[in-house]
């Protein structure tokens, strides 16, 4: 089946809703019933007998692909081109659709494969992910993947966990704070801003740095 925009807005929000925000959803949600009714031909969705729809095994990698390309496009415009709020949003539903699979694995190469997108959710990651050995230099990396010297400002934080994410506010790390690393041995040293930080590998990781072009 090929899949139009509106079938994948529906595979999108079936994933969200019922994956994600572990709830129920109904075909009275939906605009364009005869979309959804050929994504239950296709056999990439089922209708339950309360009226609830879920993904089926061959929906599911399709939906998949939908927002991890939404998503991605999500951080290559806030980490990139610097687009925000509800403008940020709109410009990624259209731009997911422009993504072919092969393409958004670049596009997440080159962000240093994100995990999460601008308003924290999850990146379902790719292939490229999991092989972790493409080459392409990296707009967005990890503080811990850095070399002594390198510098830019902070993208995104990667800390699921509230302790770790609330430490790293304290030390007045935040998306767009200038950071420049020091050293890596025997223990990661950076500056941000006016103040320098010795901390372990765990918190190196969870710093996500977009690089100036001098880096």
């Amino acid at each position: 089946m090929n899949i139009d925009e509106h079938g994948e807005e529906i595979l999108e929000a079936l994933w969200i809703k019922t994956l994600e925000e572990k709830t129920s959803i109904g075909a009275d949600e939906f605009r364009g019933r005869q979309t959804l009714a050929q994504l239950i031909e296709h056999g990439l969705v089922v209708s339950a007998g309360d009226g609830s729809l879920s993904l089926t095994e061959k929906g599911l990698p399709e939906a998949r692909s939908v927002v991890r390309r939404h998503r991605l496009a999500e951080r290559l415009l806030y980490d990139v081109l610097g687009t925000r709020d509800r403008v940020m949003h709109d410009k990624a539903c259209k731009f997911e659709h422009l993504l072919d699979k092969g393409l958004d694995e670049n596009i997440c190469v080159l962000l240093g494969h994100p995990k999460v997108c601008p308003h924290n959710k999850p990146i379902p990651p790719g292939k490229c992910c999991e092989q972790a050995s493409t080459k392409p230099h990296k707009l967005v990396s990890p503080l811990s993947e850095l070399k002594p010297g390198q510098k830019g400002k902070v993208a995104y934080l990667y800390a699921p966990e509230a302790g770790k994410l609330q430490k790293l506010m304290a030390m007045g790390i935040l998306p767009g704070a200038p950071v420049k690393l020091i050293q890596t041995f025997p223990s990661y040293v950076f500056q941000a801003g006016n103040s320098q930080f010795a901390t372990d590998r765990e918190i190196g990781d969870a710093i996500y740095v977009r690089l100036t072009e001098e880096s």
